[in-house]
């Protein structure tokens, strides 16, 4: 067997397509931006030239860096995402001129530190199979992330939500990191036992039950989430770590019966909440009364954030207002939780539209390159990242609109705070990598030994075994033909 790996057809590596969309996005974001400085009424704020600028500038190093580093990956993830981002920037710039604030320019600087994180991601990992290796050592740091907002001294309580760790003037949501550990965690152990987990337990019908001690990590997933829910008075967070580690179990093994057994959880978890926790049964009363006027003027609890964004969405109307001619400033948090609120307001359901579509066409690259992935590992990975956003997007939507509670998640890439951007970031470089992978040349000889370690030390025995094998059967093939040979030449 020739040492040297025979490689496929490359495939176009397409970095020229991202580029020309990340011109349009810019074009996009810094647009949107102009017409917030048009519309201050003490004159033209020149704090969009720096704002696009920064943003331009940052978003080409990136591009550089997908050049050099994964030249293969999808050419349409990041300009999604600094569409997304640059368009956050702007509303986020708009309300402070309202509110004299200087929010934009804080986000500014969380969009730098976030795209540096994405950059050193992948810089770092370059192959994302080498994350695989220590499954556990990613859950025992989500414990420590989630622990750590309840450590006196450096835990913080803000809204009611004790989720925030703090050092000095500085205030970090370290859950936000946890959700990509999490997603490591289930990735790793599910692409280690999924055939364990597919072929032990009972079958009671049509359902094919695991056995109990399968159920162990399912459970503990279950308690986490139930411990962020009571201890630190987080719904939004609960709902995702649960519905991340559902759907990759779901994925992993095509079971109906997890999500059967996943859903009988959330229920009683869900009853239990209502029941005993005060913070719960307030959100459900402000989402079922929500027109109320005594659950409107709740000093705690009240649903005025809710009612004044559906205010601002219905003035919005087809067209919207036009950018700083609508009042999202009426809606508390609008820079935050309610940002959809205030791009509704002034872009309509058209532009509302055009920025989900813009998540949806995201996530449906991160699911492609999820099932393009040539591992277990990634494709588990890439699609519960891919999830997580998508999980996110329609909590937050969802409880704008009435739809279903309210929850204090914010919009990826677009609300205000440093801790969504620098997970999210981390996030979007991660399904670079896998993308990446999934499309580079793919080796159809012997693995290398940098392959094999990325591999994971299972995977490489398991190579190593079947080229040595191989190897014994061409040389047991090559002996029983020399004597045949040798008689053919007599013979002559």
């Amino acid at each position: 067997m020739s040492e040297t790996a025979e490689l496929e057809t490359a495939p176009i590596p397409r970095r020229n397509t991202e580029l020309v969309l990340l011109i349009v996005a810019l074009a996009v974001a810094v647009g949107a931006n102009y017409l917030v400085s048009l519309s201050n009424t003490d004159g033209f704020d020149e704090g969009f030239l720096t704002q696009g600028a920064v943003l331009a500038g940052m978003a080409l190093i990136m591009h550089i860096v997908l050049r050099i580093w994964a030249k293969y990956a999808d050419p349409i993830i990041l300009p999604c995402v600094v569409a997304l981002n640059g368009m956050g920037i702007a509303m986020i710039h708009r309300l402070d001129l309202v509110n004299n604030d200087d929010a934009a320019t804080r986000q500014l600087l969380w969009t730098g530190v976030a795209m540096a994180a994405a950059i050193a991601t992948l810089w770092v990992v370059r192959d994302h199979r080498i994350l695989r290796k220590a499954p556990y050592t990613f859950l025992a740091i989500s414990a420590l992330l989630l622990i750590l907002p309840l450590v006196p001294g450096i835990g913080r309580e803000i809204n009611g939500a004790r989720i925030w760790i703090g050092i000095g003037p500085l205030s970090f949501q370290p859950g936000e990191l946890a959700k990509i550990s999490l997603a490591l965690f289930f990735a790793g152990y599910l692409s280690t036992h999924r055939d364990l987990i597919l072929l032990a337990g009972r079958k009671i019908g049509p359902l094919q039950l695991p056995r109990i001690k399968d159920l162990g990590p399912m459970v503990v997933a279950w308690l986490v989430s139930i411990g962020v829910l009571v201890m630190q008075s987080d719904l939004g967070s609960s709902i995702l770590f649960f519905g991340l580690f559902m759907v990759m179990i779901y994925v992993a093994t095509g079971r109906i019966s997890w999500i059967i057994i996943g859903l009988v959880m959330v229920v009683i978890a869900g009853f239990f909440a209502a029941q005993v926790m005060s913070h719960v049964a307030l959100r459900l009363n402000s989402w079922v009364h929500a027109f109320d006027p005594s659950v409107y003027d709740q000093t705690y609890g009240g649903s005025r954030q809710i009612v004044q964004g559906l205010f601002g969405l219905a003035n919005g109307g087809l067209f919207g207002t036009g950018i700083g001619n609508g009042r999202p400033d009426f809606v508390p948090l609008a820079n935050s939780d309610m940002i959809i609120t205030a791009l509704g307001e002034e872009l309509g359901l058209i532009g509302l539209v055009a920025i989900i579509l813009l998540f949806v066409i995201l996530i449906s690259r991160g699911m492609r390159a999820a099932l393009g992935s040539r591992d277990a590992f990634g494709k588990l990975l890439a699609a519960g990242l891919s999830f997580t956003i998508g999980l996110q997007c329609f909590v937050v939507m969802g409880g704008v609109t009435l739809l279903i509670p309210l929850t204090g998640l914010t919009t990826p890439f677009m609300s205000a705070g440093g801790s969504s951007l620098l997970s999210n970031w981390i996030i979007m470089a991660l399904l670079l990598l896998v993308s990446h992978n999934s499309r580079r040349p793919a080796t159809t000889g012997p693995l290398n030994e940098r392959d094999m370690a990325a591999a994971g030390p299972d995977i490489s025995a398991k190579a190593k075994a079947r080229d040595e094998e191989d190897v014994r059967r061409r040389a047991k093939k090559a002996t029983s033909k020399a004597p045949t040979a040798a008689r053919k030449g007599d013979t002559a």
